[in-house]
């Protein structure tokens, strides 16, 4: 493996520009991230109101910001019995353009959010939606791996990214064989073996993204700090550790698949 990597191309496919923590600093933030190497950010919209700012965002650098939306299980907690309003302006705004990806959408029982089968109930609209428009979708799954793959079985259009991976190589497995993509986070830098660096390790390089979910989840050695994008090249050579690759082979091949399907 390559030890240096001054410049690599890398693309942070999930952060939160538009979050507080990195609102009022955007421009400061982006510009850390092209000097590290970055050759593109997809921002995360939750939420109508947000996915608004992401959109407005994104348009301010075409070349390099892409932006997606989607009522992820807290914003559709949040919205309560006024869901269905949400989701018909979250559709209305999707259908206008100017997003690469709906989500995140998906499952989350970790938190005291709502009951399995009304997050379910939830779910698969904005899943019929994301192949209406034909545009791949940002899944966000905690403790939920087995009803989530279940319902992507039921919705065998739909591609794209489950998002901040920590499973097993058997559930990696499971989500690879229905096609989807696997991104990874500063997470993987926190224990250097395990499940997760398992499944990390057996995910075909095709597959293969990395992202920050910036501001949270910096990766060692700057753990506990804001995250931002410019620390996905941390990750990224965490991840070619693990795998026994060139860093920079790696950065291009993740690279090379966002845009694939982030284009």
């Amino acid at each position: 493996m390559s030890g240096g990597l001054s410049t690599p191309r890398l693309f942070d496919t999930h952060c939160h520009l538009t979050h507080p923590r990195l609102r009022d600093e955007v421009a400061e933030v982006c510009t850390r991230a092209w000097e590290a190497g970055l050759v593109g950010c997809m921002t995360i919209g939750t939420g109508v109101a947000d996915a608004r700012e992401a959109r407005a965002l994104a348009g301010s650098d075409p070349g390099r910001l892409r932006c997606a939306a989607g009522i992820d299980p807290f914003s559709a907690h949040a919205a309560g019995d006024r869901f269905p309003d949400e989701l018909e302006a979250m559709g209305a705004l999707l259908r206008e353009g100017g997003f690469a990806a709906v989500g995140e959408i998906g499952l989350d029982y970790h938190h005291a959010l709502d009951p399995a089968p009304v997050q379910a109930e939830r779910l698969h609209p904005q899943l019929v939606l994301a192949a209406e428009l034909d545009l791949p979708v940002v899944l966000h799954v905690r403790d939920a791996h087995a009803d989530l793959a279940a319902i992507l079985r039921e919705h065998p259009a739909c591609r794209g990214v489950v998002h901040s991976f920590t499973g097993t190589a058997a559930e990696a497995e499971t989500y690879l064989g229905l096609g989807w993509h696997l991104a990874f986070n500063g997470i993987l830098t926190y224990r250097r073996e395990g499940p997760l660096a398992d499944a990390a390790r057996a995910c075909p390089v095709e597959r293969l993204l990395l992202e920050t979910d910036s501001p949270y989840l910096a990766p060692v050695p700057l753990r506990g700090r804001r995250c931002e994008p410019a620390m996905v090249a941390h990750t990224l050579r965490h991840l070619a550790g693990l795998r026994g690759e060139d860093a920079v082979f790696l950065a291009e091949a993740t690279t090379a698949n966002a845009w694939a399907l982030l284009a």
